[in-house]
């Protein structure tokens, strides 16, 4: 047996040389142009968007909504009810929910992440207190603070501008605030930065 075995190595070992250097059938060179390549290329082609639109503080797109300042520690609740403002029907035409008619999305779905919204100027607290599956919103702030695509570049980290729809569903009037999910309801926590920034110098 173990010369059996010693006489077939070799053999097996040059049919695996062979196998790997070997040409089956024939072949054509690539057509296809590099992936990347094609994907920098398009890149180079856009307009800057500053030159093209103006500079980022005058994009409509880039306007946050407003909020006050979080005078106060104070804990809320907001049940976010939706209301229907058309019929929606099933393909054949029935009709499954009414316009008007109201419910809670939470009720069926789960947010597993926190927002975590705040002006401009406390998004240093926010990035100490945000957990890695948070959303960060950031409000309007001053004339003098970046823009939320800066300052996310600047902090590695995404950043989203409070939409109003937003801050009307979600009932917003002042931050920092922290919005979580509790059951079928939204508890939003104020933050008197006062009171944090009193505490760290201690």
């Amino acid at each position: 047996m173990y010369a059996l075995a010693t006489l077939t190595l070799p053999f097996a070992t040059s049919t695996a040389a062979l196998a790997e250097t070997s040409t089956i059938g024939r072949t054509w060179p690539i057509a296809e142009p590099d992936a990347l390549r094609e994907i920098e290329g398009q890149a180079a082609r856009v307009p800057e968007m500053t030159r093209a639109f103006g500079p980022r503080e005058r994009w409509s797109a880039m306007k946050a909504a407003s909020l006050g300042i979080a005078h106060a520690d104070r804990t809320r609740t907001v049940v976010p009810f939706y209301t229907l403002d058309q019929d929606i029907r099933l393909p054949e035409g029935k009709l499954l929910y009414a316009k008007g008619y109201s419910f809670n999305p939470l009720a069926y779905v789960s947010l597993p992440q926190r927002l975590i919204v705040v002006h401009p100027r406390e998004l240093d607290w926010a990035l100490r207190t945000a957990r890695p599956a948070d959303f960060i919103l950031l409000a309007a702030g001053g004339p003098g603070d970046a823009d939320v695509i800066t300052l996310g570049e600047r902090h590695g980290r995404a950043l989203f501008l409070l939409e109003e729809r937003v801050k009307a569903r979600l009932g917003l009037t002042v931050a920092p605030v922290i919005v979580a999910q509790d059951g079928q309801k939204l508890v939003l926590t104020e933050v008197d930065r006062r009171k944090t920034d009193r505490s760290a110098v201690r």
